[in-house]
């Protein structure tokens, strides 16, 4: 029995008690089951009792008594206690429990996803850089973050478009052209430019496109610099992030916003909503009705836009594009930016509690002593997957949350020991592949028996408890947008299995030589463990190897 299985039990017993005129109240459409803390409470439990007894003007510990009794009369239940105010915890017969794992296994990659956030409609920005140089450690954690979010929304059912705002507009744009082609002409860059490496090979390729870049009038010269760079160090940009695992759908250029009439567009729309003051011969929105806390200028007193007129007019676009929800990933510094998103929003006539979500992230350090040899004082993205590899990046950096600052030894994650706990879950993954090759030789195979009942033994209860979870781990990742609930269930999973195969053989042994109904269906639990194990780190964007 699955939990999906044993939540409809749980309404069938509810409404058959309702059909008897036991219950008088509205079944609930959903029931939530969940694993209790302690396993000697049973398999599973449910507070359902507690959320119908105000609906059924009755106490809780009568509704969950009366509910009890006839849930414990469903098939595959074997036996339902009543606890505290309510609760329900639940037992499920050996077989029943076991059946999971055959379930696990035929559903495959698609087990665990489902409908929980059906109906969202997302757009999820989480990367928003300058394209003046590579990505570096402070983007490299809302990149591995970000695409969490996205894989985990869309597991639950969402309609998500992952969205990367390129910053190639403005004054920095052209401190990026004057600066390739200072390197260009071999000479070094203006103040406040871009003296990176990588601006030296931005201008060999500038040169390579166009031999005659050193022969144009300077203001030209700059002009060609900027937008050659720029595209060459956006197709860098574009490679990393490939490297890394991260996909964006749309990439979104703020030029366009300018170029297009957008920004003019946006601030007639706000205008028209009755938030847009003309003062001191700047163009205001009045961003303090909406609990800013200061107005902000939309168009400067010389007829320039600000860097928040275009931020109002990108808000707009997203809107118009026929996204609900605009869900905005910004860095440590940007807290500053909640409230005046929100206000946009506000402004635009949207609800900022529902329309539009800011998350920041704090800030990220890894050390260690490959650090000694980084460019300066940065830490970029190639750096890091040539050090220690996407996966241990991705998954070091997901199973914290967003909100915690964070500081990582780049040595311990490159171990390959069980202290290092993305080792720890894909070693799981690659023993469940190895006990699977090794059956194979030995002549266990799936399609020749399965027979739940055997499964008995106490880490075979556990196993199968922790893969039943796993569906609500992701529902609940996924709402509340938090990809280290998974890395953290993914441990825990690991090392209940770890203690299964330490205790259950799944071959035969020289005590045990034949081949028997256990060994099949403990090879069922084994592959069914991979399967979860393997879902799992792919909404993590970490692969799942076979051999390690």
């Amino acid at each position: 029995m699955t939990p999906d299985e044993l939540s409809l039990a749980i309404r069938a017993a509810l409404q058959g008690a309702v059909d008897a005129g036991d219950l008088s109240l509205t079944v609930p459409d959903e029931v939530r089951v969940e694993r209790p803390r302690s396993r000697e409470h049973g398999d599973w439990a449910t507070n359902v009792a507690l959320q119908v007894a105000k609906d059924a003007g009755m106490p809780p510990r009568e509704v969950a008594t009366i509910l009890a009794a006839r849930l414990g009369a469903a098939p595959g239940v074997a036996a339902v206690d009543v606890a505290g105010p309510g609760f329900l915890n639940i037992t499920l017969e050996a077989a029943s429990a076991g059946e999971l794992a055959r379930a696990i296994v035929e559903a495959g990659p698609a087990y665990g996803r489902g409908s929980s956030e059906a109906g969202r409609v997302v757009n999820l920005e989480f990367i928003s850089a300058n394209p003046t140089g590579p990505l570096h450690i402070g983007h490299t954690r809302w990149a591995a973050l970000g695409d969490a979010m996205r894989r985990l929304l869309q597991a639950a059912g969402a309609d998500v478009t992952a969205e990367y705002y390129i910053n190639d507009a403005g004054l920095q744009m052209d401190k990026f052209g004057a600066s390739v082609l200072a390197r260009a002409k071999g000479q070094d860059v203006p103040e406040g430019g871009y003296p990176g490496e990588e601006i030296k090979e931005r201008a060999a390729e500038v040169l390579a496109q166009r031999p005659d870049l050193l022969e144009l009038p300077e203001e030209e010269a700059i002009v060609v610099a900027r937008d050659l760079g720029y595209a060459a160090q956006l197709a860098a940009i574009e490679a990393t992030l490939a490297a890394f695992g991260v996909h964006f759908d749309v990439w979104f250029s703020e030029r366009t916003l300018h170029a297009g009439g957008a920004v003019e567009s946006a601030i007639a729309r706000l205008r028209e909503q009755g938030h847009v003051d003309d003062r001191d011969g700047a163009i205001w929105l009045r961003t303090t009705d909406f609990s800013d806390d200061k107005d902000r200028v939309l168009i400067r007193a010389n007829g320039e836009p600000t860097y928040f007129a275009a931020d109002a007019a990108y808000y707009l676009s997203k809107k118009d594009r026929g996204f609900d929800e605009k869900i905005y990933l910004l860095g440590a510094d940007h807290h500053g930016y909640i409230n005046r998103l929100k206000a946009i929003a506000a402004c635009a006539g949207d609800d900022p509690e529902h329309n539009i979500e800011v998350k920041i992230g704090q800030l990220v350090d890894i050390g260690g002593e490959r650090m000694g040899k980084r460019r300066g004082n940065a830490i970029y993205l190639d750096d890091l997957l040539d050090w220690i590899g996407a996966d241990a990046v991705r998954y070091s950096l997901a199973r914290y949350p967003s909100d915690s600052p964070l500081s990582l030894d780049g040595e311990e994650m490159r171990k390959q020991t069980n202290d290092n706990p993305v080792f720890y879950v894909q070693y799981a993954h690659a023993r469940t592949a190895n006990v699977a090759r090794l059956a194979a030789e030995d002549g266990v195979r799936r399609e020749d028996g399965f027979d739940p009942s055997l499964l008995t033994d106490p880490t075979e209860a556990t196993l199968l408890a922790a893969l039943g979870d796993y569906p609500r781990v992701v529902a609940q990742a996924a709402h509340l947008l938090e990809p280290h609930r998974v890395a953290r269930y993914l441990e825990g999973l690991a090392a209940a299995y770890h203690k299964w195969y330490d205790t259950c053989r799944v071959r035969p042994t020289a005590d045990d030589p034949e081949v028997g109904d256990l060994h099949r269906t403990r090879l069922w639990l084994n592959d069914a463990t991979g399967q979860v194990l393997a879902n799992g780190l792919e909404l993590l964007g970490v692969s799942a190897p076979d051999r390690m």
